[in-house]
């Protein structure tokens, strides 16, 4: 069944004001939490930290919820709630008297952020399984372009107050609201509907519940190995320039613009054309190997010149997750793409708890002053090992999962 572009363009949006939303935050979300304490740079630190802890719990627990609810009652109402909360999120971020109400705000914003899984079974229910990884493709592409505009768009703004950002972004994320309003078709049809059970919700049996399929769990392991690893970048892109090749916040910048722009290049064009060529099975493997080789390469990088040919490399690992999305979806019927979705999210959740505290405390050892040599590319090391054992179990979970999905390549 044909859908209308708008539709398609309306999720795009969707998805870009997530990440947007989250880049916006980054230059000023610290400085407010510091002037909210007085000025006290230990305790906003330890706020801040606290803070992002919540945001990934709440996407955690949420994330199922929310997937269920929109294979009961369909993706719109689900997309469209969330997307009205977010605005709302935005709202108590710019006038929060207290740090109380930045608590209160971030709950909110890991519960409303949790739309990306009613977003993503949209996108699989819209779209032909041949034409499905192009279709993740687009998230990555919303992901790259909100990278790019968040942070620049927060830092201009933020100098015009610290929460003018957060207003802007309230006026923009209702103003989707009130245009999906009008444009947005369900996507579900009634007969892929199905019941709502809190049993499944619970997010720890939403995610032994993608045992079911031996293609999906072992995708799910590398689902999660694949987020740990690339989380390096937020958690330690800044310090790690900063300290090792002396980057000022202009080069961090220009840097981070590139990642953004590469993304969305990879994932919005050329991920289809790719994996068109070689097929989803082997596009998984291709992108998790291309992220183990640029870690490895920006771990070894002794000029800061290098980082910019590396981000040109690293961009091909961008083909791995549509086509690992893809793969899952189609391995699972019709009625279960949002809970499946939702577990997926949880995984990221989970990953993003653990990568702040993982990434900076690696990163705080190898630095100390009082060791006699430092190795401040270690981390980065280590995530390629991560990203290789995620191509290790990619390769048993494609070529020992049994059944494939209909239509799927061949073999690696």
């Amino acid at each position: 069944m044909a859908r209308p572009q708008p539709a398609i363009v309306f999720i795009f949006i969707t998805l870009f004001l997530d990440v947007f939303g989250i880049g916006v935050i980054i230059p000023v979300l610290p400085k407010l939490v510091e002037e909210l304490q007085g000025g006290n740079l230990q305790a906003a630190a330890h706020s801040v930290g606290w803070l992002g802890a919540l945001y990934a719990v709440m996407q955690f627990v949420f994330s199922p919820v929310l997937g269920s609810l929109s294979d009961r009652f369909g993706r719109r109402p689900v997309v469209l709630i969330s997307l009205f909360g977010s605005g709302i999120d935005y709202l108590l971020l710019a006038w929060a008297p207290t740090l109380g109400w930045l608590y209160l705000a971030r709950i909110l914003s890991g519960v409303t952020a949790a739309n990306f899984t009613a977003a993503s079974a949209y996108i699989a229910d819209v779209t032909t399984p041949e034409k499905r990884a192009a279709g993740f493709g687009m998230i990555g592409a919303a992901f790259g372009l909100g990278f790019i505009a968040g942070p620049a768009v927060g830092g201009l703004l933020g100098t015009y107050g610290l929460r003018v950002p957060f207003l802007v972004a309230a006026v923009i994320t209702l103003l989707n609201w009130l245009y999906g309003v009008f444009v947005l078709p369900e996507s579900l049809a009634p007969e892929n509907r199905r019941a709502f059970h809190w049993s499944r919700v619970n997010p720890f049996k939403a995610l032994s519940g993608l045992g079911r399929w031996p293609l999906v769990r072992g995708l799910s392991w590398c689902h999660f190995l694949n987020i740990l690893a690339s989380s390096i970048y937020p958690c330690l892109w800044v310090l790690y320039t900063g300290s090792r090749y002396g980057w000022d916040s202009r080069q961090v910048g220009v840097s981070l613009a590139l990642v953004g722009v590469m993304a969305a290049v990879v994932q919005a064009g050329l991920a289809g054309k790719i994996l068109k060529i070689i097929g989803e099975r082997r596009g998984v493997l291709v992108g998790l190997l291309a992220m183990t080789v640029a870690m490895t390469c920006y771990g070894a990088a002794g000029q800061g010149w290098m980082i910019y040919g590396i981000i040109l490399i690293g961009s091909l690992a961008g083909i791995g997750a549509p086509a690992m999305q893809s793969l899952i979806s189609q391995a699972v019927p019709a009625d279960e793409q949002g809970a499946v979705q939702g577990a997926m999210n949880s995984i990221s959740s989970v990953a993003g708890i653990i990568a702040p505290v993982l990434w900076t405390a690696l990163f705080s050892w190898t630095v100390a002053p009082e060791r006699e040599i430092t190795a401040p590319g270690l981390p980065f090391y280590v995530a390629g090992m991560v990203s290789l054992a995620a191509a290790g179990l990619a390769w048993r979970a494609l070529t020992t999962a049994g059944q494939l999905p209909e239509g799927a390549d061949d073999a690696p």
